[in-house]
Formats: structure tokens, C-alpha cells, sequence
């Protein structure tokens, strides 16, 4: 491999996995999906195309035209994009019309099986990213209560199989009560909700799916989640190790403490 292509949503990922190839010797060529990617990746690749989130046409001649036959795909696009203002082309509206449904890793499989068929191998985002995957344990001053530890196995029981089902990775719960599970508002939705109906003191469990593709959809944790968590008055959040990043480890691992909130993977 000498050259990496970066099919670019929002958020830091790709900038993260962008530095990180580059200190492997490999050329960069971002594909960056126009409304939701940072301006910033232009900074930190050699070369950078812009497309619409629906414009699979335009994405595909970028990568052929840097030569990248090896690539990965980061960041958020949120899936709302294909129910309002995606710009399809052509090739992306076909690509829609043929889905068999408009799940988000139905999504994401059927890019990843139509890059393939045009040469473009997508690869495991982890070989790139290994500075933020989360290793199994404690991360916090605080352990979890043998309360909260109850709640945590309950509620990892419930995410893995809404994970199974593909309908959302996070579970918010209180003494062994479903508050909230995650849909289409993402988690950090998701876990404000919860907050609001268990009238704070609640647990969140994220997980990835049995079958987690690694190419793609890894489960992120950062400061955006410790917001949300703040603002639920969350006391506990259990992880899969191995299977989720964690953005800003220090900041997020001090917010925590300040907060008295417990973070555990495993």
C-alpha cells in the first residue's frame, strides 16, 4: 500500500487516521462528503476532492483518479441526509433505489460491496486509528457499584441484542428499567432522553454489534458524550474494549472524575 484514500465524514476521526497514515510513509487522498466533513482534513492530507453525501459517481472517479485502490471510511454522515438534501448522482441514485433497506450498516455494507466491484478495497479503520481504540478496564478513579454493575449487565444484554437487530448500539437504563435506546437520533439524543425520563442517576451501555464490521460504524466516545452524559446525570457508562475509540482520553477521563461518573470496558 502506498497511497490510503479517506472517504471523509464530521467529527476528528478522519483527521486522526489522516496523521496517523502519514506517519506511515503513505500518500492521503480525502474524499470529503461536502455536508458534514471538516475544512480543517484539507490541512492534513496531500490531496482532497469534495462531494455531495449522495454522489457515490463523483466519490468513486476521485479515488480512481488519485489511484487509490485502498481506502477507509470515517466520520458521521448523519442518515437524515437521504431523507432531505443529498445531492444524488446518477450512480448514487441507483445505488439508493437498489438498497433493500435504509439501515445505516445496510448502508455502509452496500458502499463497502460497491467499492470492491470498482477495485477500491476498504480496510479495517482500526490499523489506523490504534492510538484511541479503548483496551479493556477501569478507566476512572471510581468503580462501578455493585448497583450500577447490575444495571451495566442488564443493560448490555438489551444494547447487544438492539446491536443484532441493527437499530442502535446504546442502552440507557435505571434499576433494570429500559429508559431509552438508541434510533436514528444518534447517542448522545439518546442518552439525554433517558436522563430526562429516569430523572437523572442513570447508566449507559454502548456496544458494538456480534458481527461489528471493523471497516466501518465503530462506536466513538469523547467530549460530545460527556456533555450529553453530564447533562443525564449519568453516574456509570459501560464499553466494549477493542471495539470503540475514545476521543480526547485525558479530558474525557477528567470530566469523568469531575463528575464522580464511572467509565468501565470490557
Amino acid at each position: 500500500m502506498e497511497s490510503l484514500g479517506i472517504i471523509a465524514g464530521g467529527g476528528p476521526l478522519p483527521i486522526v487516521a489522516a496523521r496517523d497514515a502519514r506517519t506511515q510513509g503513505l500518500r492521503v487522498v480525502a474524499v470529503a462528503v461536502e455536508e458534514a466533513a471538516s475544512a480543517d482534513l484539507a490541512n492534513e492530507v496531500d490531496a482532497i476532492c469534495w462531494v455531495g453525501a449522495g454522489q457515490l459517481g463523483r466519490l468513486i472517479s476521485a479515488l480512481k483518479r488519485e489511484q487509490v485502490t485502498d481506502a477507509v471510511m470515517l466520520g458521521h454522515v448523519p442518515l437524515n441526509l437521504l431523507f432531505s438534501r443529498a445531492k444524488l448522482d446518477l450512480a448514487g441514485l441507483w445505488f439508493y433505489l437498489k438498497l433493500k433497506d435504509r439501515r445505516g450498516d445496510t448502508i455502509l455494507l452496500s458502499v463497502g460491496d460497491l467499492l470492491a466491484r470498482e477495485g477500491i478495497m476498504l480496510h479495517d479503520c482500526r490499523r489506523f486509528l490504534s492510538s484511541i481504540v479503548l483496551r479493556k478496564g477501569v478507566l476512572t478513579a471510581r468503580t462501578p457499584t455493585s448497583e450500577e454493575q447490575r444495571d451495566i449487565e442488564f443493560g448490555r444484554g438489551i444494547a447487544r441484542s438492539m446491536a443484532q437487530l441493527r437499530i442502535g448500539q446504546t442502552v440507557v437504563v435505571k434499576r433494570r428499567t429500559v429508559l431509552a435506546v438508541e434510533a436514528i437520533e444518534g447517542t448522545d439524543a439518546a442518552i439525554r432522553r433517558g436522563g430526562a425520563l429516569g430523572n437523572r442517576g442513570v447508566v449507559v451501555v454502548k456496544v458494538g454489534r456480534p458481527d461489528q464490521d471493523m471497516r466501518f460504524d465503530l462506536p466513538v466516545i469523547g467530549p460530545d458524550t460527556m456533555a450529553a452524559l453530564e447533562d443525564a446525570g449519568a453516574t456509570a457508562l459501560a464499553l466494549d474494549a477493542d471495539q470503540t475509540l475514545m476521543l480526547e482520553r485525558a479530558n474525557v477521563v477528567a470530566k469523568a472524575d469531575q463528575l464522580g461518573l464511572a467509565i468501565v470496558s470490557d
